[in-house]
């Protein structure tokens, strides 16, 4: 048996399941959700758990309300929830008659914005809680080239060698364009999987959706509308830019990323950490992945770009308990700043400035800018935020 790896937001999701009547966690498929539930479920005594993905567990809610009556008093945890959308309003009316907090733990391969489309009538009743693929500090003893390679999917990342990693990537943008697609209208996977390889050689970069949109033949709003979609399902993350100072012209445009290190790399066909040193999307992979920690970290906190006409910018701004933090992201030894980054901080003026390295060495740069480690950003940070 494989051995189990502790997820941060265990201690939360305990504490959510003792106070509210629903509590879901959504995230990207294949990044441990059933996994983290299942481990949680083995504390609680009288549990049900149905995956809607299972024929024969759909088939138990051929009759809904009739079968879920009968489970009252279970922890009923319903697996890939967004596949049957119609049981929203009768589990809110489910949780209204029992009048007990955690009655239902739901777990949906969509993000918390897509599911609130069905589930309106659970305001007020849900806890809504983000699981993403691995973090570094949740894997005890993994080198940063295997983690910026492989990414954070479980069964990419812990796979016995790189040839199965990689492999088990390609199969799972296959999977996702070939099946998970067609849950949602609308889209064909020969146009996605253009325009997601498309996003992997734009990685970090800002987005013309008329300009994609040209290039594969629909309009600006569809290319827009599929984007929406890869981000809905986690697949993609865009960054907002942030404005500070009216009196700049600012780069309007989200930059976009594709959320995992591992899936970039794969549509680039990028496999090994060799090729990927050698390629001229290592620097944008690495921001990626330090987006991707920061979103997990943090899920609570805006995060946004900066950047100016004049060519002032910095990679990520992190917003939260009030504080406001500057990270750029340095892939190569050169650690130092630009005069654009120095200028974008004089715009900013943020409480704290991060220069973010795959290195494992930490040091301070000058007052209230800091070279870090991945590893040690995470420390640091808590103590700024707390």
């Amino acid at each position: 048996m494989a051995q189990y790896l502790t997820r941060i937001n265990e201690s939360a999701l305990r504490d959510r399941l003792k106070a509210a009547p629903v509590v879901a966690v959504t995230g990207p498929r294949q990044c441990g959700k059933s996994t983290l539930v299942k481990h949680l479920l083995k504390r609680h005594k009288n549990t049900l758990y149905l995956d809607l993905e299972r024929p024969t567990d759909l088939e138990k809610l051929a009759l809904p309300e009739l079968f879920l009556q009968a489970q009252k008093g279970k922890l009923i945890c319903i697996d890939e929830i967004q596949r049957k959308p119609e049981l929203f309003p009768l589990i809110r009316s489910l949780v209204d008659e029992w009048q007990r907090p955690g009655c239902f733990l739901i777990l949906g391969s969509a993000s918390r914005e897509l599911l609130k489309q069905s589930s309106e009538s659970l305001a007020g009743r849900i806890s809504y809680n983000r699981l993403t693929p691995f973090l570094l500090n949740e894997l005890p003893g993994c080198a940063i080239a295997d983690y910026l390679t492989c990414g954070g999917f479980p069964r990419s990342i812990l796979a016995d060698n790189k040839k199965h990693s990689y492999e088990w990537r390609q199969d799972f943008i296959a999977t996702f364009l070939e099946r998970d697609l067609l849950q949602w209208a609308g889209f064909t996977p020969t146009t996605m999987r253009r325009l997601w390889k498309m996003l992997a050689h734009l990685n970090g970069q800002t987005v013309n959706f008329a300009s994609l949109g040209s290039s594969l033949n629909i309009s600006a709003t569809l290319a827009r509308h599929y984007i929406d979609l890869l981000t809905s399902t986690y697949m993609t993350d865009l960054v907002e830019p942030y404005f500070s100072n009216m009196k700049k012209r600012l780069v309007k445009a989200p930059k976009v990323y594709i959320a995992d290190s591992g899936l970039a790399n794969a549509l680039l066909e990028i496999r090994s950490y060799t090729d990927l040193t050698g390629h001229p999307s290592i620097g944008a992979v690495w921001e990626s992945v330090v987006l991707a920690n920061l979103r997990g970290w943090y899920p609570a906190a805006e995060i946004f770009y900066y950047r100016t006409s004049a060519g002032a910018e910095v990679d990520f701004i992190l917003k939260f308990t009030g504080k406001v933090i500057a990270l750029e992201c340095k892939v190569s030894s050169e650690t130092s700043l630009s005069k654009g980054n120095y200028f974008a901080l004089e715009d900013i003026m943020p409480n704290h400035t991060f220069v973010v390295t795959p290195s494992g060495s930490s040091w301070p740069m000058r007052k209230n800018i800091e070279v870090v480690s991945l590893k040690e950003l995470r420390y640091k940070l808590r103590k700024i935020l707390s």
